[in-house]
Protein backbone atom coordinates (compact mmCIF):
# COMPACT_ATOMS: atom_id res chain seq x y z
CA UNK A 1 0.00 0.00 0.00
CA UNK A 2 1.34 3.44 -0.87
CA UNK A 3 0.76 6.80 0.82
CA UNK A 4 -2.32 7.54 -1.28
CA UNK A 5 -4.11 4.49 0.04
CA UNK A 6 -3.86 2.49 -3.17
CA UNK A 7 -3.44 -1.22 -2.64
CA UNK A 8 -2.82 -3.99 -5.15
CA UNK A 9 -5.53 -6.60 -5.52
CA UNK A 10 -4.65 -9.52 -7.74
CA UNK A 11 -8.09 -9.88 -9.30
CA UNK A 12 -8.81 -6.21 -9.99
CA UNK A 13 -5.57 -4.25 -10.14
CA UNK A 14 -5.29 -1.06 -8.08
CA UNK A 15 -7.97 -0.05 -5.59
CA UNK A 16 -8.10 3.09 -3.49
CA UNK A 17 -8.83 1.95 0.06
CA UNK A 18 -8.73 5.47 1.49
CA UNK A 19 -8.06 9.10 0.59
CA UNK A 20 -5.99 11.55 2.64
CA UNK A 21 -6.86 15.24 2.42
CA UNK A 22 -4.53 18.00 3.65
CA UNK A 23 -1.98 15.44 4.92
CA UNK A 24 0.29 18.08 6.46
CA UNK A 25 -2.49 19.82 8.39
CA UNK A 26 -1.20 21.27 11.66
CA UNK A 27 -4.31 21.48 13.86
CA UNK A 28 -4.64 19.11 16.78
CA UNK A 29 -7.46 17.25 15.08
CA UNK A 30 -7.90 14.39 12.65
CA UNK A 31 -11.05 14.25 10.53
CA UNK A 32 -12.45 10.84 9.60
CA UNK A 33 -15.24 9.90 7.21
CA UNK A 34 -16.19 6.23 7.48
CA UNK A 35 -18.88 6.30 4.78
CA UNK A 36 -17.32 8.75 2.34
CA UNK A 37 -17.58 6.63 -0.81
CA UNK A 38 -20.14 4.59 -2.71
CA UNK A 39 -17.41 2.86 -4.73
CA UNK A 40 -17.49 -0.92 -5.01
CA UNK A 41 -14.43 -2.92 -6.13
CA UNK A 42 -14.89 -4.20 -9.69
CA UNK A 43 -14.68 -7.88 -8.77
CA UNK A 44 -17.85 -7.51 -6.68
CA UNK A 45 -19.92 -6.47 -9.73
CA UNK A 46 -21.79 -3.70 -7.89
CA UNK A 47 -23.03 -6.36 -5.44
CA UNK A 48 -25.79 -7.05 -7.94
CA UNK A 49 -27.36 -3.61 -7.42
CA UNK A 50 -28.45 -1.07 -10.07
CA UNK A 51 -26.85 2.39 -10.16
CA UNK A 52 -29.92 4.04 -8.62
CA UNK A 53 -29.53 1.93 -5.47
CA UNK A 54 -25.84 2.83 -5.21
CA UNK A 55 -26.71 6.52 -5.29
CA UNK A 56 -28.87 6.16 -2.16
CA UNK A 57 -27.95 6.52 1.48
CA UNK A 58 -27.63 2.76 1.82
CA UNK A 59 -24.33 2.89 -0.09
CA UNK A 60 -22.71 5.96 1.51
CA UNK A 61 -23.25 9.04 3.66
CA UNK A 62 -24.42 11.56 1.09
CA UNK A 63 -22.51 14.85 1.33
CA UNK A 64 -20.26 13.75 4.20
CA UNK A 65 -17.06 13.45 2.16
CA UNK A 66 -17.36 16.97 0.75
CA UNK A 67 -18.05 18.40 4.21
CA UNK A 68 -14.96 16.57 5.53
CA UNK A 69 -12.75 17.82 2.70
CA UNK A 70 -13.76 21.45 3.21
CA UNK A 71 -13.54 21.17 6.99
CA UNK A 72 -9.98 19.86 6.64
CA UNK A 73 -9.04 23.09 4.88
CA UNK A 74 -10.90 25.32 7.33
CA UNK A 75 -9.36 23.72 10.42
CA UNK A 76 -6.00 23.04 8.75
CA UNK A 77 -6.35 19.42 9.82
CA UNK A 78 -5.68 16.20 7.92
CA UNK A 79 -8.65 14.07 6.94
CA UNK A 80 -8.82 10.36 6.14
CA UNK A 81 -11.77 9.25 4.02
CA UNK A 82 -12.74 5.61 3.50
CA UNK A 83 -12.68 4.58 -0.15
CA UNK A 84 -15.19 1.73 -0.20
CA UNK A 85 -18.98 1.64 0.06
CA UNK A 86 -20.48 0.76 3.41
CA UNK A 87 -22.30 -2.07 1.62
CA UNK A 88 -18.97 -3.81 0.97
CA UNK A 89 -17.87 -3.40 4.58
CA UNK A 90 -19.00 -0.78 7.07
CA UNK A 91 -15.95 1.00 8.44
CA UNK A 92 -17.85 2.09 11.54
CA UNK A 93 -18.68 -1.46 12.67
CA UNK A 94 -16.65 -3.80 14.83
CA UNK A 95 -15.23 -6.97 13.27
CA UNK A 96 -17.83 -9.69 13.40
CA UNK A 97 -20.80 -7.30 13.53
CA UNK A 98 -23.53 -8.89 11.41
CA UNK A 99 -24.61 -5.48 10.10
CA UNK A 100 -21.18 -4.71 8.62
CA UNK A 101 -22.01 -6.47 5.31
CA UNK A 102 -25.81 -6.36 5.18
CA UNK A 103 -27.87 -8.70 3.01
CA UNK A 104 -30.72 -6.15 3.27
CA UNK A 105 -30.28 -2.40 3.83
CA UNK A 106 -33.29 -0.15 4.51
CA UNK A 107 -35.55 -2.60 2.71
CA UNK A 108 -33.25 -3.11 -0.30
CA UNK A 109 -31.87 -6.60 -0.86
CA UNK A 110 -28.12 -6.70 -1.55
CA UNK A 111 -27.57 -9.85 -3.67
CA UNK A 112 -23.78 -9.72 -3.42
CA UNK A 113 -23.96 -9.91 0.36
CA UNK A 114 -26.26 -12.90 0.52
CA UNK A 115 -24.86 -15.95 2.30
CA UNK A 116 -21.33 -14.60 2.67
CA UNK A 117 -18.88 -17.14 4.05
CA UNK A 118 -16.24 -16.33 6.64
CA UNK A 119 -13.44 -16.32 4.05
CA UNK A 120 -15.12 -13.56 2.03
CA UNK A 121 -15.92 -11.56 5.15
CA UNK A 122 -12.29 -11.79 6.24
CA UNK A 123 -11.05 -10.84 2.75
CA UNK A 124 -13.17 -7.69 2.65
CA UNK A 125 -12.12 -6.73 6.16
CA UNK A 126 -8.45 -7.16 5.26
CA UNK A 127 -8.57 -5.30 1.95
CA UNK A 128 -11.04 -2.48 2.57
CA UNK A 129 -11.49 -1.97 6.33
CA UNK A 130 -8.02 -2.49 7.72
CA UNK A 131 -6.04 -0.14 5.42
CA UNK A 132 -8.38 2.77 6.21
CA UNK A 133 -8.21 2.29 9.95
CA UNK A 134 -4.47 1.58 9.84
CA UNK A 135 -3.99 5.03 8.30
CA UNK A 136 -6.21 6.68 10.91
CA UNK A 137 -4.38 4.85 13.71
CA UNK A 138 -0.96 5.71 12.31
CA UNK A 139 -1.80 9.39 12.18
CA UNK A 140 -3.29 9.43 15.68
CA UNK A 141 -0.21 7.71 17.09
CA UNK A 142 2.04 10.30 15.47
CA UNK A 143 -0.14 13.24 16.54
CA UNK A 144 -0.51 12.28 20.21
CA UNK A 145 -3.28 11.32 22.66
CA UNK A 146 -4.91 14.75 22.90
CA UNK A 147 -5.70 14.83 19.19
CA UNK A 148 -9.39 15.47 18.61
CA UNK A 149 -11.06 12.90 16.33
CA UNK A 150 -13.74 14.59 14.21
CA UNK A 151 -16.01 11.96 12.67
CA UNK A 152 -18.30 13.25 9.89
CA UNK A 153 -21.48 11.35 8.96
CA UNK A 154 -24.85 12.14 7.41
CA UNK A 155 -28.30 10.63 7.86
CA UNK A 156 -31.38 10.20 5.70
CA UNK A 157 -34.27 12.63 6.47
CA UNK A 158 -36.70 9.73 7.02
CA UNK A 159 -36.25 6.10 8.06
CA UNK A 160 -38.91 3.41 8.35
CA UNK A 161 -41.57 6.01 7.62
CA UNK A 162 -40.48 8.28 10.48
CA UNK A 163 -39.42 11.86 9.71
CA UNK A 164 -36.26 13.03 11.45
CA UNK A 165 -36.47 16.71 12.40
CA UNK A 166 -32.86 17.33 13.44
CA UNK A 167 -30.52 19.31 11.23
CA UNK A 168 -27.48 17.85 12.98
CA UNK A 169 -26.81 15.42 15.77
CA UNK A 170 -23.86 15.09 18.14
CA UNK A 171 -23.20 11.45 19.04
CA UNK A 172 -21.37 10.28 22.16
CA UNK A 173 -21.07 7.30 24.47
CA UNK A 174 -21.88 9.00 27.76
CA UNK A 175 -18.50 10.74 28.12
CA UNK A 176 -20.09 14.08 27.42
CA UNK A 177 -17.40 16.72 28.03
CA UNK A 178 -16.61 17.35 24.37
CA UNK A 179 -20.16 16.55 23.24
CA UNK A 180 -21.71 19.07 25.65
CA UNK A 181 -19.47 21.85 24.40
CA UNK A 182 -20.40 21.05 20.81
CA UNK A 183 -24.10 20.80 21.61
CA UNK A 184 -24.01 24.18 23.30
CA UNK A 185 -22.14 25.78 20.42
CA UNK A 186 -24.52 24.41 17.80
CA UNK A 187 -27.63 25.32 19.83
CA UNK A 188 -26.39 28.89 20.03
CA UNK A 189 -26.64 29.10 16.23
CA UNK A 190 -29.99 30.51 15.15
CA UNK A 191 -32.41 28.17 13.44
CA UNK A 192 -30.66 24.85 14.07
CA UNK A 193 -32.48 21.82 15.42
CA UNK A 194 -29.73 19.91 17.23
CA UNK A 195 -29.98 16.32 18.40
CA UNK A 196 -28.22 14.90 21.47
CA UNK A 197 -27.44 11.30 20.46
CA UNK A 198 -29.93 11.66 17.60
CA UNK A 199 -30.84 10.17 15.20
CA UNK A 200 -28.61 7.42 16.64
CA UNK A 201 -26.93 6.79 19.95
CA UNK A 202 -23.15 6.87 19.96
CA UNK A 203 -23.04 4.17 22.61
CA UNK A 204 -25.71 1.59 21.78
CA UNK A 205 -24.43 -0.03 19.72
CA UNK A 206 -20.92 1.39 19.85
CA UNK A 207 -19.41 2.36 16.54
CA UNK A 208 -15.81 1.51 15.78
CA UNK A 209 -14.53 5.07 16.10
CA UNK A 210 -16.09 5.83 19.48
CA UNK A 211 -15.08 2.48 20.94
CA UNK A 212 -11.53 2.22 19.58
CA UNK A 213 -10.36 5.82 19.22
CA UNK A 214 -12.47 7.30 22.01
CA UNK A 215 -12.80 4.70 24.77
CA UNK A 216 -9.78 2.49 24.19
CA UNK A 217 -7.24 5.08 23.05
CA UNK A 218 -8.66 8.01 25.01
CA UNK A 219 -8.94 10.58 22.22
CA UNK A 220 -11.56 13.32 22.59
CA UNK A 221 -14.32 12.59 20.06
CA UNK A 222 -16.51 14.90 18.00
CA UNK A 223 -18.98 12.78 16.03
CA UNK A 224 -21.49 14.57 13.83
CA UNK A 225 -24.53 13.39 11.89
CA UNK A 226 -25.84 15.94 9.35
CA UNK A 227 -29.21 15.51 7.63
CA UNK A 228 -28.58 14.56 4.03
CA UNK A 229 -31.02 16.95 2.35
CA UNK A 230 -28.97 19.79 3.83
CA UNK A 231 -25.71 18.60 2.22
CA UNK A 232 -27.01 17.35 -1.12
CA UNK A 233 -25.20 20.03 -3.14
CA UNK A 234 -22.03 22.12 -3.06
CA UNK A 235 -23.69 25.08 -1.35
CA UNK A 236 -24.99 22.83 1.41
CA UNK A 237 -21.70 21.07 2.05
CA UNK A 238 -19.87 24.40 2.15
CA UNK A 239 -22.39 25.86 4.59
CA UNK A 240 -22.19 22.86 6.91
CA UNK A 241 -18.42 22.77 6.87
CA UNK A 242 -18.54 26.38 8.00
CA UNK A 243 -21.00 25.49 10.79
CA UNK A 244 -18.86 22.62 12.07
CA UNK A 245 -15.75 24.79 11.85
CA UNK A 246 -17.41 27.42 14.02
CA UNK A 247 -18.45 24.81 16.59
CA UNK A 248 -15.08 23.04 16.67
CA UNK A 249 -12.71 26.00 16.69
CA UNK A 250 -13.17 26.86 20.40
CA UNK A 251 -12.17 23.29 21.30
CA UNK A 252 -8.71 23.82 19.84
CA UNK A 253 -6.43 26.07 21.86
CA UNK A 254 -3.61 28.19 20.50
CA UNK A 255 -1.35 25.16 20.47
CA UNK A 256 -3.77 23.29 18.26
CA UNK A 257 -4.76 20.71 20.90
CA UNK A 258 -8.22 19.75 22.11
Amino acid sequence: MNDSGTIDIATTGAWRAFEVVNPEGRAGALITCDHASRAIPPELDDLGLPPVALSRHIAWDIGAADVARRLAALLDAPAVLAGTSRLVVDCNRMAGDTTAMPAVSDGTAVPGNRNLDEAERARRHRLYFQPYHAEVSRRLTAAGPQTLVVSVHSFTPAMNGITRPWHVGVLHDGNEVTANRLLAALRDMAGLVVGDNEPYSGGEPEGYGIKVYGKERGHPMAMFEIRQDLVADAAGTAAWADILHAALSPLLDGGGRA
